[in-house]
């Protein structure tokens, strides 16, 4: 069995305690695009870590986050074999994007981030890094649990870190309507997702391993439905959600809290009510649904990683935040429980986090408390 040791993140708000803080405030951390960009773009605003936009801005936002997990779960490279996965949608794009642009070169052995993780952690094992899209974190989880559960690594360590960047901002603008303002997860008059950096850390470690438990980690489901290239599959979703209680030996009926993936677009929202309905609901499941993305924005590779984390202070609490920027829900919503305007009281059990990228790349995480 896995036990998670240690967890943090970085989001718009700050830290793991300061963005819980500000979900169960229901503050909303989107901050307007100036005009130029906003107008060439058609993007209205986005949700950004400040700091600048020096080079490098991605890698070091995760060697904050590992060197801050690290520490809170007492690890030593040095002592322990400890191996770091890394997920990750877009890696360093935005210097490349800053290379094409300006002509400012970036070293291209920098693009990756083995040697921003080496430097964080001296004497790690090996760096694998995943380009898994928008649930790249939730499947560098699954491969953590795996590495620890056969024996391959005595600590392993899931990151994720992401970075807004100009084209994907251009993509988004592509396809809206008009710009968006603020996502509004699971809301009927939803006009679309907006970018937000993000960078978080699970320290994953054996139960027998002397030191924090945070929580169980029973399992994490995966499938590659590969249906199209950007548009979720509701079959995809749910095939992921069962792969997490049959390696979890759980029943659907057992959820008690669903951190939703909740991108607040035209698509993502309905097939995820849906697949709630078909698996929790159908197995006579009543779950509270949050979403943290109203608040801090889509952090894309991070963003399973963020909802961990979340999930993880909650059940420490006892408390499952808000969904930001909900008002009236969705008509697919009807029979689910969505938290809204302010926390609910949730004695710590099941939870699950929800994570769905491009491509069909999805993921599934389950935790329970530690005992």
């Amino acid at each position: 069995m896995s036990v998670i040791a240690a967890t943090t993140q970085l989001t718009c708000f700050g830290d793991g305690p300061r963005t819980w803080d500000a979900l169960t405030r229901g503050r909303c951390g989107a901050r307007p695009l100036d005009p130029t960009t906003a107008a060439r773009l058609n993007v209205g605003a986005g949700y950004p870590i400040t700091g600048g936009s020096d080079p490098g801005r991605a890698a070091g936002w995760l060697v904050a986050v590992l060197r801050a997990a690290a520490a809170q779960a007492g690890v030593d490279a040095h002592r322990e074999r400890v191996v770091v996965v890394v997920g990750t949608g877009l890696r360093q794009l935005t210097d490349v994007e800053r290379w094409a642009l300006t002509a400012s070169p970036c070293p291209v052995d920098q693009l990756h981030f083995g040697s921003a993780v080496r430097a964080a952690l001296p004497g790690v094992r090996d760096v694998v890094t995943l380009a898994n899209a928008c649930s790249a974190g939730g499947h560098a989880l699954a491969m953590a649990q795996d590495l620890v559960e056969t024996g391959e690594a005595d600590v392993a360590i899931a990151a994720a870190a992401d970075t807004t960047t100009l084209s994907m901002q251009a993509m988004i603008g592509r396809v809206a309507d008009r710009p968006t303002e603020r996502v509004r997860p699971f809301d009927r008059d939803r006009t679309g997702v907006l970018l937000g950096d993000g960078a978080a850390a699970v320290v994953v470690a054996p139960a027998e391993r002397a030191g924090p438990r945070l929580a169980r980690l029973l399992a994490t489901g995966l499938s590659c439905d590969a249906v199209h290239e950007t548009a979720p599959d509701i079959g995809g979703m749910t095939r992921a959600m069962r792969d997490a209680l049959h390696r979890a030996d759980r029943e659907a009926r057992d959820v008690r809290v669903v951190v939703a993936h909740g991108t607040g677009t035209a698509l993502n929202d309905p097939a995820e009510c849906r697949a709630i309905h078909e698996v929790i609901l159908a197995d006579r499941g009543d779950p509270w649904v949050t979403a943290l993305k109203g608040a801090i924005g889509h952090t894309s590779g991070a963003a399973a990683l963020c909802g961990v984390d979340v999930a993880l202070r909650g059940l420490r609490v006892g408390a499952v935040p808000p969904v930001v920027g909900l008002g009236v829900p969705l008509a697919e919503a009807d029979g689910v429980r969505l938290v809204r305007d302010r926390p609910v009281a949730v004695p710590g059990s099941l939870t699950q986090i929800n994570s769905f990228g491009f491509g069909g790349v999805n993921a599934v995480t389950l935790l329970e408390p530690a005992c």
